[in-house]
């Protein structure tokens, strides 16, 4: 049996990676990374594809608390909506008498929903991305956002 020439396995293949620096304490060796999402963008952000980028956004941006309540706020409030969207359309193919109605109602509630995603995409902008509550429904969004958002800390 023939010994394999320096730096191959017996099988033939090179012996590639077997020296790696050695990591400084846990991880990779690197230094956490900030978030470089600053305030009035990660709010932005958050609104921009409704309750999508508020998850997305609730672990991208957990560094700061400002960015991570505009994200549980976008995903509480847009997620409710959607959630109660798919409600009456189940209910709608059950009770085939309510189609019509239902389906005035979800007209209604979708004006409204863009209407609060417009002012929220609009205080976005024009603010510095500090927190605001969104507007007719405060009391019933915030508190859940604010859990949600102390949450993931």
């Amino acid at each position: 049996m023939q010994n394999p020439s320096p730096g191959r396995q017996p099988g033939g293949y090179p012996n590639y990676g077997t020296h790696l620096p050695p990591s400084r304490g846990r991880g990779s060796g690197y230094p956490p990374r900030e978030t470089p999402i600053d305030k009035k963008t990660g709010a932005l952000l958050a609104y921009a594809l409704m309750w999508l980028s508020g998850i997305v956004l609730l672990f991208v941006g957990r560094q700061d608390p400002d960015v991570r309540y505009h994200a549980a706020q976008s995903t509480v409030f847009f997620g409710g909506v959607t959630a109660l969207n798919v409600l009456v359309n189940v209910v709608g193919s059950i009770v085939h008498p309510l189609v019509w109605a239902l389906g005035l109602l979800m007209f209604v509630v979708s004006l409204f929903t863009v209407g609060v995603w417009l002012i929220c995409l609009y205080r976005a902008v024009t603010g510095d991305g500090a927190r605001y509550e969104l507007p007719f429904v405060n009391g019933i969004v915030t508190p859940y956002a604010e859990q949600l958002a102390a949450m993931l800390e």
